[in-house]
This record gives C-alpha cells, sequence and structure tokens, in this order.
C-alpha cells in the first residue's frame, strides 16, 4: 500500500494498493482513493479502439468528514438520481430512474473496520455533470484517522523534487 497526503491539509490525496501475481511478481496498481491512473498513451491517429472521452468517471475522493465519491460525466438532473445502501450486502447504490446508469460499490474502509452501513449517513448531490455521493465517517474510523495522523506527523515528509539516494 502507498499513501499521499497534503503536507499542508493533511488531506489523504491517493492511496492504492499493489499485489503480488499468482506467479509472484509485483501486480498493477490498484487505486482506492484518487485519480484513477492514467492509461496507455496511443498516439492520435492510431485506428486503436479507445474508450470514450464522455464515459462516466468513477472516482473517490475523501474529505476529513466523509467519505466521498464523483462520478463526472452524468448529465442527468439531480431528481433522477437515485441512492441507497444496501445493508445485507454491504454496498452503496446509484441508480437513475431512466436506467442510463447503475453503480454498486462498497466501503472499503467499512470493511476493513467490520462497521456497519448507516442509511442516513448517506448523502448526494449533482453539479456541474458530476454526481458528488458522500458518507459520513464513523466516529470509529475519524479516531482511527487521527492517530494515524498522529504517527505521520513524527514522520519526516519529502517534498517536491530531487530527493537524495544512497548509492553503494
Amino acid at each position: 500500500m502507498a499513501e499521499e497526503y497534503d503536507l499542508q491539509t493533511d488531506e489523504l490525496i491517493v492511496r492504492k494498493w499493489r499485489n503480488k501475481s499468482t506467479l509472484g511478481a509485483q501486480g498493477t496498481w490498484q487505486v482506492e482513493v484518487g485519480e484513477p491512473l492514467a492509461g496507455p498513451v496511443t498516439s492520435l491517429d492510431s485506428e486503436v479502439i479507445k474508450e470514450n472521452c464522455s464515459n462516466p468517471l468513477f472516482m473517490r475522493k475523501d474529505t476529513k468528514t466523509s467519505f466521498q465519491w464523483r462520478i463526472r460525466n452524468l448529465p442527468y438532473p439531480k431528481d433522477v438520481f437515485s441512492v441507497s445502501v444496501e445493508p445485507s450486502e454491504r454496498c452503496i447504490i446509484i441508480k437513475t430512474s431512466n436506467k442510463k446508469y447503475y453503480k454498486k460499490f462498497t466501503v472499503v474502509d467499512l470493511d476493513r473496520s467490520q462497521l456497519p452501513l448507516d442509511g442516513s449517513a448517506l448523502s448526494f448531490t449533482h453539479a456541474n455533470n458530476t454526481l458528488i455521493v458522500s458518507y459520513k465517517k464513523p466516529k470509529e474510523i475519524l479516531t482511527l484517522e487521527q492517530e494515524l495522523m498522529k504517527e505521520l506527523k513524527k514522520l519526516k515528509g519529502t517534498g517536491d523534487g530531487d530527493v537524495d539516494c544512497k548509492t553503494q
């Protein structure tokens, strides 16, 4: 696991995981929080099939008090969306009444801590073709993050730019 924090605001920017493959080699990075990794760069005149840039883009960006998911490129009005919690499957479901978008996802942090999902902690808003789904963090997660921040403050952060590497 690798995490990046903003040194001024102590906000989590990126969290990504890397698992070993079945043969033991390093796998690809799986982004949990932050912008997804950029895909392979292709030339403009190549005849490769590629994803449409107007497809919905799902990403997670947390704040200090809530888990937040952003789905870009959703041009429908707010009253079309339905966001609900499915406690039996431990997931959040986003769907539209016009049946143009459906997404089911879990809150990985709550699964790791084995905490239940609460429908009253869920809210959503829509602006600029972006649906923003927020789930208020439980107090157990907030205390865990405060303890983690205390540990991270003890570590020395590196700034941008060249880093001295010790050579043999």
